[in-house]
């Protein structure tokens, strides 16, 4: 077998002097697309930022593409998308200037050749921004911001995409559109790690889900039947005589 692309073993995290990670283990294998799920809290959004070094682990071990993440430096390798944000920060720039940033990690001296510019365009196409190349980012509305920002992250061709909440936010046409762009990355080998609020039209997308509560995890495995539509075990609003269908998670 080989080694994993994503690798946690007993980590632990804290914000503050608050316990949120409590000794997780959890591996993504190459090609797989594994959802990390759970209510507000549980520790999702802290578990993927500790594996892209934003939030740092007080005990256990990270490993990517079988590097310890202390020592991993071929980050071109990797795509984040964020969760919340806009894709300019505020900041005046046009669509093309935004996902041409993702590519700087794979230009020579920092210069976009030939190659470069027509990744970009190819990233611009797959999430059907192309038509808005030119145009500032503070023109868009938050559904498009989301698909700028997962363009500007597919520039780079990754072989892990990381992606905190893809999802939240964002009106229909464009969820449809990066689930079809996600299904594209998936069918070129892309793995993939998403942190999710619900399966939505991602569900068929899925291998295995992660369930945290609490810093720990409670499931791993096939996503629960049904989990797209009712609330997960163990979460606060499965009742004691069967799940409502009040939605995922809140």
């Amino acid at each position: 077998m080989t080694e994993p692309v994503i690798s946690l073993r007993g980590v632990t995290a804290e914000l503050g002097s608050r316990p949120v990670l409590r000794g997780i283990d959890l591996t993504v294998a190459r090609g797989e697309v594994v959802a990390l799920l759970g209510a507000n809290g549980s520790g999702k959004s802290t578990a993927v930022r500790t594996i892209i070094g934003q939030v740092p682990v007080s005990a256990g071990e990270i490993e990517l593409f079988g590097t310890p993440r202390r020592r991993f430096r071929d980050w071109a390798r990797v795509g984040y998308v964020p969760q919340r944000t806009t894709a300019a920060g505020g900041v005046p720039a046009t669509v093309t200037e935004i996902v041409s940033s993702g590519r700087l990690s794979r230009a020579r001296f920092g210069v976009l050749g030939k190659a470069d510019r027509a990744a970009v365009r190819g990233a611009l196409e797959l999430v059907g921004m192309a038509d808005r190349a030119k145009d500032s980012v503070n023109a868009l509305s938050g559904g498009q911001h989301q698909r700028v920002l997962i363009a500007r992250a597919l520039a780079a061709e990754p072989q892990l995409l990381i992606m905190d909440e893809p999802m939240a936010g964002v009106d229909l046409a464009s969820q449809e559109v990066l689930a079809r762009t996600l299904r594209e990355q998936v069918a070129a080998g892309a793995t993939v790690l998403l942190v999710l609020h619900e399966l939505g039209p991602l569900e068929p997308l899925i291998d295995r889900a992660v369930v945290l509560r609490d810093g720990c995890v409670l499931h791993d495995g096939p996503p629960p039947p049904a989990l797209g539509q009712h609330a997960l075990p163990g979460h606060d609003h499965v009742h004691p005589h069967g799940p409502t269908r009040s939605g995922l998670l809140s």
